[in-house]
């Protein structure tokens, strides 16, 4: 294999530029010629192709998003889309796929892969909801993101004497509330997995109370419901007054941590080995902190777990 591209699709993810580093880098380091695809499966059907050198990806690592740019396509998800990317790939020769997202990126490498394009798959979602692999890229980032504002929120909770309930993302999934919560010290954490019970909430708060304690923080992950419906129950069943702070987008963003930088470099240079060795429509993840190799149908047969252990261990800390 001579030619190989990457592209990103999708939400972006800190440490996504760490790959495609480490795709462009091992790519050429085996004598390979390795182009970027830009703006994800949109950018690949209208042939935004372009040759990657050493250089192209020089000073990227430290940065978040994506120096590819992503998007999401309907088009794509037919035949018909799928054919011309196939063919805007032939056209420049181009003979391996790397591509870095989550799911519903996956699902189109797999597209590719079936149709007999040799795809390789590097889970990149802040989420960390992809079965197969024990931690996505972006996600170690994010949670810092989170427990950083969790911090200063506290600040001002602490002086002003406040219940403050806290939005984070995970539509399904609520891992960023978990482990953003249970290292935030938060007082509850509601997410998608597990039902809530708000009695149980306002007891706490109450109790807490009590003690003398005048200041709490409350974690939802935005699949659970809106942070604000929250506030509301929580005034209504207690009778306290609370602030809502929704994060949103910020949880995307910022400088990659040392632990996603390193597994962006680590999956994407295997990526590029696999690839070599002939593979196709495999994903790349870490198990126990090793690479792991896994085939696309497992990751899509397969359900990603919450931590229950970690879940009931954040309840036993926050009395």
């Amino acid at each position: 294999m001579q030619k190989i591209a990457v592209l990103t699709s999708g939400g972006d993810a800190p440490g996504m530029n760490a790959a495609i580093r480490a795709v462009v880098r091992r790519g050429i380091s085996y004598g390979m010629e390795v182009y970027g695809i830009y703006h994800g499966y949109a950018g690949l059907m209208e042939g935004q192709i372009e040759p990657m050198n050493v250089g192209s990806v020089g000073d990227i690592i430290q940065r978040g998003g994506t120096i590819l740019h992503s998007s999401r396509s309907e088009k794509f998800k037919t035949e018909e889309g799928q054919q011309e990317a196939i063919a805007q790939l032939k056209a420049k020769e181009i003979e391996g796929l790397v591509v870095i997202g989550g799911d519903g990126s996956f699902r189109g490498a797999q597209n590719l892969a079936d149709k007999g394009f040799p795809t390789i798959g590097i889970p990149g979602t802040i989420d960390n909801d992809i079965p197969g692999t024990e931690v996505t890229l972006g996600f170690d980032t994010a949670v810092n993101t989170v427990i950083e504002a969790i911090d200063k929120i506290r600040d001002t909770a602490t002086s002003h004497e406040r219940i403050f309930v806290v939005e984070v993302m995970g539509r399904h999934c609520g891992d960023i509330a978990l482990w953003a919560g249970l290292s935030g010290g938060a007082e509850s954490i509601l997410i998608p997995e597990v039902d809530f019970d708000m009695k149980e909430v306002t007891y706490r708060l109450l109790e807490g109370n009590k003690r003398g304690k005048k200041h709490s923080i409350i974690i939802v992950a935005e699949g659970v419901c809106p942070a604000a419906e929250i506030a509301q129950m929580i005034k209504e069943e207690a009778g306290l007054e609370t602030r809502v702070t929704v994060l949103g987008h910020v949880q995307r963003g910022g400088s990659p941590t040392a632990f996603d930088r390193m597994l962006g470099s680590r999956l994407g240079a295997k990526a590029v080995d696999l690839l070599r060795e002939g593979q196709t429509g495999k994903m790349v993840g870490i198990q126990r902190n090793r690479i792991a190799v896994v085939d696309f149908a497992d990751v899509f047969s397969g359900k990603h777990s919450i931590d229950l252990d970690m879940y009931e261990l954040g309840k036993s800390l926050s009395i």
